[in-house]
Order: C-alpha cells, then sequence, then structure tokens
C-alpha cells in the first residue's frame, strides 16, 4: 500500500485546486460534509485540494490513518492556522512537534492518570446532579448552549479549580477567546481575532493569580493546575510557569467543545432510539443505584459503553483531523505526496467505510460487542480521539464524564424532542445540531 522510493515518477491524486489564492476554501467551509462527500464521490478516498492557502491531500479510511500515524514525526508534522497558534500559545502541546512535543505529553498525562481521575469523578457527579436538577425546573430548553456551561462548569471546577457558574464573567471571556480560534488573523477594532487575543491575556492574568495560590499552598487543590505545576519528569525537571499557562488553556479547549458536542449527540440518539435507551436502563436497573459512581462501578455498564462508542462513531465531534504538514515525499495507495503540501484524514468519513461498518449510517451499539468483528477488522477504522503520537490526551476524562453523565440522566430522568427544528449538523469547528437540540425535559417516576 504505501512505500518511500521516489525513484519512479507518481501521479499526484486526482481532484483540483479552484480559484488562485483561496483555492476551495470557501465551498469547504461553507459545507464541509458535502465538500468532502462529493469529492470523495468523484476522486475515491485520496484527492488533492487547495484550502486555506495550502495544497493540499484528504486521505480517508482505515489504511489512510495508519499511514499517517506510524510516520508522524518522521514524514509529517502538525501543522496549525496562524490563529490557533497565537490563540494556542507557543508552548501548547497544540503546536509543539518531535521530542518537544513527546517531552511536554508525559508532563500532561500525569494530570489523567487513574488516580486524578478518580479524584475528578466525585466533582463531575456533583455538577451534573445540579445541572440535571436546574434542567428539570426549567421544563423546556436549547440543550447544546446548556450542555456548553454544564462541560465549561465541569473543565473550569477541575483544571483551575475555579467555580464558573458564579463566575459568568469568565464565561465570556472564555467564549471571545474560543470563538476566535478559526478566524482571519488580522487585527484590527472589534475583529473577531483581536477580541479573541485581549482574552486570552485576561485568561494568563486570571491563571497568573491562580498559580501565586497554588504556590502558596501547593498541596491544597487536587485541580490540574495543581498537578502540572507539581510535575516532574524523570530527571526531576518541571514544566516552566508559561508551558502551564498555555496548556491549562488548551486543555479548556480540549476538555469542554469536544465533550459538549459527544453528549449533545447522547441526547439526540437515545431520544431517536427509544429501544436503545430502554436497554440502557435495564442495565441501570440490573446494576442498581446504591453504588458510588466510581470508575470501577461505571466499569460494570458493558451496555452503556457500547452506546457511547457508537455516539462517537457515527457522530465524531471532530470530523477532520489537525493538518500534517508534509516533511519528506512519500507514496500512498500509488499516488505521490509532495514535500510540503498538507494532508488531513477525515475521521466522519473513516467511520462510515461500509467496507467495515455495515449499514454505517445506522446507530447500532451492538457493532461494538465482544462478538462482533465489524470494529476489529481493521486498526485505524474507529478514531474519535485520533491516534498515535498525537491521540488526545484527555481521552480517558472525556470517556468518564460521558459516561458519568450518561448514567445520571438515564437513570432519573425522560426527555423527548421538540418538533419544527432543524437537527441538521453543523460541523465546524465541532458538530451540533443548527438549532441547538429543543427538548422537553423531566424527572422520571418510580
Amino acid at each position: 500500500m504505501t512505500s518511500f522510493s521516489t525513484g519512479r515518477s507518481l501521479p499526484l491524486p486526482p481532484g483540483r485546486f479552484g480559484l488562485p489564492l483561496i483555492g476551495e476554501s470557501i465551498s469547504y467551509l461553507q459545507e464541509p460534509a458535502r465538500f468532502i462527500g462529493q469529492r470523495q464521490k468523484q476522486y475515491g478516498t485520496v484527492f488533492k485540494t487547495h484550502l486555506f492557502g495550502r495544497p493540499t491531500i484528504v486521505l480517508i479510511g482505515a489504511d489512510a490513518t495508519r499511514f499517517l500515524f506510524t510516520n508522524e514525526s518522521q514524514r509529517f508534522e502538525m501543522t496549525n492556522t496562524t490563529s490557533f497558534e497565537v490563540l494556542l500559545g507557543a508552548n501548547s502541546i497544540g503546536v509543539k512537534t518531535g521530542t518537544a512535543h513527546e517531552k511536554l505529553r508525559k508532563h500532561l498525562f500525569k494530570s489523567f492518570e487513574p488516580r486524578a481521575l478518580a479524584d475528578y469523578a466525585k466533582t463531575m457527579e456533583e455538577l451534573t446532579h445540579l445541572y440535571l436538577h436546574k434542567w428539570e425546573e426549567m421544563k423546556t430548553f436549547t440543550w447544546y448552549p446548556e450542555l456548553k456551561k454544564y462541560t465549561l462548569d465541569i473543565a473550569c471546577r477541575l483544571f483551575i479549580g475555579v467555580d464558573n457558574a458564579a463566575n459568568e464573567n469568565l464565561e465570556k471571556v472564555y467564549e471571545a477567546w474560543s470563538n476566535g480560534l478559526l478566524s482571519i488573523p488580522i487585527r484590527f477594532p472589534l475583529s473577531k481575532f483581536a477580541r479573541a487575543v485581549r482574552a486570552r491575556e485576561q485568561l494568563l492574568v486570571q491563571f497568573d493569580q491562580l498559580i501565586v495560590q497554588r504556590q502558596k499552598q501547593p498541596t491544597a487543590h487536587r485541580d490540574v493546575l495543581g498537578i502540572l505545576l507539581q510535575a516532574e519528569d524523570e530527571e526531576g525537571n518541571r514544566l516552566s510557569i508559561e508551558d502551564v499557562k498555555d496548556n491549562v488553556l488548551a486543555m479548556l479547549i480540549a476538555g469542554h467543545e469536544t465533550l459538549t458536542s459527544a453528549l449533545t449527540s447522547l441526547c439526540l440518539l437515545l431520544a431517536q432510539h427509544p429501544q436503545v435507551w430502554q436497554t440502557a436502563r435495564l442495565e441501570q436497573a440490573k446494576i442498581g443505584h446504591t453504588q458510588l459512581l466510581t470508575p470501577e462501578c461505571l466499569n460494570q455498564m458493558t451496555y452503556l459503553e457500547l452506546v457511547l462508542k457508537e455516539v462517537l462513531r457515527i457522530l465524531p465531534p471532530v470530523v477532520r483531523s489537525g493538518s500534517r504538514k508534509v516533511l519528506k515525499e512519500s507514496e500512498f495507495a500509488g499516488y505521490r505526496i509532495p514535500q510540503g503540501w498538507d494532508v488531513f484524514y477525515q475521521i466522519q468519513e473513516t467511520h462510515q467505510d461500509e467496507n467495515v461498518y455495515a449499514q454505517s449510517q445506522q446507530f447500532d451499539p451492538q457493532r461494538f460487542a465482544p462478538e462482533s468483528t465489524q470494529h476489529r477488522q481493521k486498526v485505524g477504522s474507529y478514531i474519535p480521539f485520533g491516534g498515535g503520537i498525537r491521540e488526545c490526551l484527555g481521552k480517558e476524562f472525556a470517556r468518564l464524564e460521558m459516561k458519568l453523565f450518561a448514567v445520571l440522566l438515564i437513570r432519573d430522568y425522560e426527555w423527548e424532542i421538540l418538533p419544527g427544528q432543524n437537527l441538521e449538523r453543523l460541523v465546524l469547528p465541532f458538530s451540533r445540531p443548527r438549532d441547538g437540540l429543543k427538548v422537553k425535559f423531566w424527572r422520571r417516576e418510580g
């Protein structure tokens, strides 16, 4: 399938570059799913285009993801838009590459070790109860923005020890920052990018104040900020203050936006598939409600695990990977991948490969059951958290929050999708229903 001999002349992948300078960027941003779908139908699973000022090759499928993951840092290197790099910061894991990325990743992983996750679960459960009760009193609401508040509250509490629910200003500043991540990186008064840069500066000032508190009482807080300030590598080296600040900021976006998308999809799909919902509820009835929701208790919920896996397959929060710059000319599927171009892989289309997932458009948790062979047919066919050396650091944090939320929701509550709304998916920057998922919500009787 792949090799790295470039002695023979190979063709470029099929496709087109579009208009001068802007390429096909406008068409892609308007409707990414249609853009990719049309070109996949016309050209296959490997094609070229021109996006965001760069000649780009799009790769789809398990073979493509394995190809990229196994050659990450040798032949491909993570690259980001200017706005992303400026707003995340030069010390962020999202922009680090090579050895620097590897060392930083080991430091950051300490905040997601099993012991830390067990501590986080208690706070997650407490906040989940509070929000479920709030929604019960509201009766009808739009769930996506409410879930955004919920996941941001958990992220702020567990990452920086701040009660976001009582700090509306923090929420507004965070939103101004995150809204600029995909903006045009031009600073002029009131531009989205300029507002985001100012918001980043405000957030870092708040982090500085929190760090001073942690340094005065280093063992008083078991949040991510406290853990990273104390974390040491094998040689006793610690992260710099700038490293800590940039990466806590990056974790806020990663641990908040993608979870909002995933939980919204869970609520939508359960309402649309009552049989799955009922089976998940029966599992909860068998386990009983007396146990604390520890990671060990959650591991008993095998059917719920299948449901969550299928949610992330059929409606992944992120539909495409970040771009990789081609460091060395390579070959894939008989095509030349030139040095200096960009490549990215498509998560959504890879998850819908009919050669791996039978009737891939159907929501079927049983496809992940132990007796099923669908998901084991090809390594790289299931990639909601990416893979390789850049696999999502907070994967287990996300899985824990999703499962805990699902348990408390399914056990005690009912909801239905209100009529007359648009459930079509928007996929940039993160997947969600166009109208935000309007629901009626109430506590179960009995």
